[in-house]
């Protein structure tokens, strides 16, 4: 059997939107000054604990806390309102069809809660096809491998038959760790030299050149 594990926001849906703004709020609520937008979709795919860390080192951990928790509620309240954007790109709805009619198993490891991840697919109309859904609720966040190890556990695939699909030099190198194929695409939010540079062995520009290096692997 083949395992494609792909990364979630900037991967299978364009997101940024809706995490700006939504880490705008919660960076407000905490009384933290505003996040800079860039340095905030460079921290996507990171778990959210993770990710303030980064975006607020000189705030305390009560300030953080309060972010972290804000984000959540703001994006849960976005969710349940329909106003909360998050396209998929085009073609990965027909990419991942053909690929489950090929015979390959498919899963998503992301810096997503369970709710968010399932929401996301459910909404979308692709949950059904893939077997293995990781998320940071379960899991140290990327690039840490314990998601990708977890999917290739939960489908019962080895590391060589598995390849890890991501937009992130966090996606590449969790799957360099997990002895995994790291495939990047440079329509997310890390520039494809940082992809290569983290790990990745191709970088797809194009939905077609992204399902032939997928192909190719196998």
């Amino acid at each position: 059997m083949r395992l494609a594990v792909f990364d979630c926001d900037g991967t299978l849906v364009d997101g940024q939107a809706a995490i700006c703004e939504t880490m705008e709020q919660a960076f407000a609520t905490a009384g933290l000054p505003q996040p800079d937008r860039h340095s905030v979709r460079r921290m996507v795919g990171l778990s959210l604990p993770y990710a303030l860390r980064e975006l607020a080192p000189d705030a305390d951990e009560e300030q953080r806390t309060r972010a972290v928790e804000a984000y959540k509620a703001g994006y849960r309240a976005l969710r349940l309102s329909g106003a909360l954007q998050e396209p998929l790109y085009d073609g990965i709805a027909e990419l991942i069809v053909r690929l489950a009619k090929a015979g390959w198993l498919l899963g998503v490891a992301t810096g997503k809660s369970d709710r968010g991840l399932h929401a996301c697919l459910e909404t979308h109309g692709i949950k059904q096809h893939f077997v293995t859904l990781q998320t940071a609720d379960r899991h140290p966040s990327k690039p840490h491998p314990a998601m990708l190890e977890a999917a290739l556990f939960e489908a019962g695939v080895t590391p060589a038959d598995a390849v890890m699909i991501g937009d992130t030099s966090f996606d590449m190198e969790m799957a360099r760790a997990a002895r995994v194929r790291a495939i990047g695409v440079d329509w997310g939010y890390h520039e494809p030299h940082e992809l290569f540079e983290a790990g990745a062995s191709a970088v797809a520009g194009t939905m077609a050149q992204l399902e032939e290096m997928i192909l190719g692997s196998g």
